[in-house]
């Protein structure tokens, strides 16, 4: 099967002038070739694409494939993830992953929020503020946690998130707002354990890969996994820990109602937290995790469950084939 590849290379938007904060949520080149490594290994042929404007190209030039492993993350708009899929399906060819709907949805987490709530899954007590004069209005029990509505790889967590009173609230909403030009989630802190789930599957053929749990050392910044933590150097800051217990197995059933909630598709990642009578509690979702070997928190999942990269790799495409048993023998 002639499977395309779209993804977003960090190296390409660095080389146009965007910060290493623009393009966190980037792929190296590593990841791209491991992906395109295991297509081969799976007995498919890779054709590379890149991002949406590429892709675009390549359609406008009549190029078709029998699929896409779709990777791409887009760079504008809070419906950014969406944009290669949707184009996608106005040519009618079959991809990996989430539907445009789907990843919308999951990239404003607040939205995300309300469906996992309404469908029985616990989530913090939460707000969303627009304008920072409405900081004073949020109804909420201090310590809050605050974050960016729709960014990804923790980008906009740090020091300042966990605010303990109205002041830092003011101070950590303004700054958010001036940063990252969109609204701020501001939800009540969750202490407890904290955990990332990977799922693999669509549907009711859904099931949780493996969970980990985030376990904070000395160097570990601030109260959330953000993106201080999780780049270089993270093994000073925190431990990935395999966890099984009552409490591991309980936030990936969490997990797993959230992902069929959203209706996520194939293999991706939620990550979970406990309030502080221990209840896990559904934070986000993430359709499009990271692939990149050795490093991201689904490959390390699958590593801690005794999968390769190319097992990993070859349950989301069967998940995929499972959705499209027409495309199976090519």
């Amino acid at each position: 099967m002639k499977i395309g590849v779209t993804y977003d290379l960090r190296s390409d938007h660095l080389a146009l002038g965007y910060s290493e904060e623009d393009c966190a949520e980037f792929d190296a080149e590593e990841t791209v070739q491991a992906i395109c490594d295991a297509l081969v290994h799976h007995r498919h042929e890779p054709d590379r694409i890149g991002g949406i404007k590429a892709l675009t190209a390549r359609l406008a030039a009549g190029d078709r494939w029998d699929a896409v492993f779709n990777f791409c993350e887009g760079l504008k708009g809070v419906a950014r993830e969406a944009q290669a899929p949707a184009l996608l399906e106005g040519f009618d060819i079959p991809y990996v992953f989430s539907d445009p709907l789907t990843l919308a949805l999951s990239l404003d987490k607040a939205m995300a929020k309300r469906v996992v709530r309404d469908g029985g899954v616990a989530v913090a007590a939460f707000a969303v503020v627009e304008r920072a004069q409405d900081a004073p209005s949020v109804d909420l029990s201090f310590p809050l946690f605050c974050k960016p509505l729709s960014e990804g790889s923790g980008k906009g967590v740090g020091v300042m998130s966990r605010v303990d009173d109205p002041a830092g609230l003011l101070r950590t909403v303004a700054y958010l707002l001036e940063r990252f030009r969109q609204p701020v989630l501001v939800e009540e802190f969750l202490p407890g354990r904290e955990f990332t789930v990977g799922i693999t599957g669509t549907g009711d053929r859904a099931r949780v890969l493996g969970v980990v749990e985030i376990v904070q050392k000395a160097g570990y910044v601030g109260h959330g996994y953000g993106l201080e933590n999780k780049q270089a150097n993270w093994e000073d800051k925190l431990d990935i820990v395999r966890a099984t217990d009552a409490n591991a197995r309980a936030a990936g059933q969490v997990a797993l109602d959230a992902w069929r909630l959203l209706r996520c598709r194939d293999g991706g990642r939620v990550d979970v937290r406990e309030d502080a009578a221990g209840r896990p509690c559904f934070i986000e979702v993430n359709p499009l995790a990271g692939l990149r070997p050795g490093y991201s928190d689904f490959c390390l999942i699958a590593e801690y469950e005794g999968l390769s990269y190319n097992d990993l790799i070859g349950l989301i495409l069967a998940s995929f084939l499972e959705r499209h048993p027409d495309l199976k023998g090519r």
